[in-house]
């Protein structure tokens, strides 16, 4: 059975994601003696941070995006020049045989211009094929071997272009699906760790509870994070290191 795609479970970008993180490593950094009664050491500490950091370094999709991007016009370029290969091989075939022949009609190139990839890779094959059947018949309107390897060579440029469209599309879907994972199973590491920092703080301290608030929206935590630099709050921690 296929698997199923993963669902983000955070609602926030994962930049979003990756800076509360950092924030909240702090915090648990400086409580550390209080999460340890929750067995919750210093080890589960260095592995979200481990984690997060291999996050940071997964490449985003907007990089998987440009590729595909660049590899599509690629695609279309191909196409096009396949078109234009078949086409001059097709004004030849049309001095010999009236575009409304069998024989002309056998080399399938009706609305060539509106082929999908598929059936534009099907009709060069076929244009291929079926010049070579009627050689004989077509050099005295110079159609020969070197003329219809020109298709040939369009034809397998276009084909590889197609195949490396596909691979880049599959890398992108792969790509997520990772990103995805690994976000996922930080936000709920995340969730662990917050949810320890609040008890810890619940009847004790109402700032440093709040420091452990996951915020659901990109606005509520620039705003959080905002009046944490006013109170200098953060500042006194200084940058974790691992």
């Amino acid at each position: 059975m296929k698997k199923q795609p993963e669902n983000r479970v955070y609602n926030f970008p994962d930049a979003d994601l990756y800076v509360q993180c950092m924030e909240r490593l702090q915090y648990a950094k400086r409580d550390l003696n209080g999460f340890i009664e929750y067995g919750y050491g210093k080890d589960k500490i260095e592995s979200l941070y481990a984690r997060c950091e291999r996050f940071k370094e997964l490449p985003n999709d907007d990089e998987a995006v440009g590729d595909q991007m660049i590899v599509t016009q690629k695609k279309y370029d191909a196409a096009d020049k396949l078109r234009t290969a078949i086409r001059s091989l097709m004004t030849r075939i049309a001095v010999k045989y009236h575009n409304k022949s069998g024989r002309y009609r056998k080399f399938g190139t009706a609305k060539l211009g509106d082929m999908t990839d598929a059936q534009l890779l099907f009709c060069g094959r076929r244009v291929v094929r079926v010049a070579r059947q009627q050689l004989d018949f077509l050099a005295e309107v110079g159609i020969n071997e070197k003329v219809i390897s020109r298709v040939v060579d369009a034809h397998q440029a276009f084909e590889n272009a197609m195949h490396i469209q596909h691979d880049r599309v599959s890398e992108r879907d792969i790509s997520v699906e990772r990103r995805v994972e690994l976000g996922n199973k930080i936000y709920q590491e995340l969730t662990v760790l917050c949810n320890i920092g609040k008890d810890i703080w619940k009847e004790k301290d109402k700032k440093h509870y709040e420091n452990y608030v996951i915020y659901e929206s990109n606005h509520a935590a620039k705003k959080a994070r905002k009046e944490t630099k006013e109170s200098n709050e953060i500042e006194s921690l200084g940058s974790y290191t691992g």
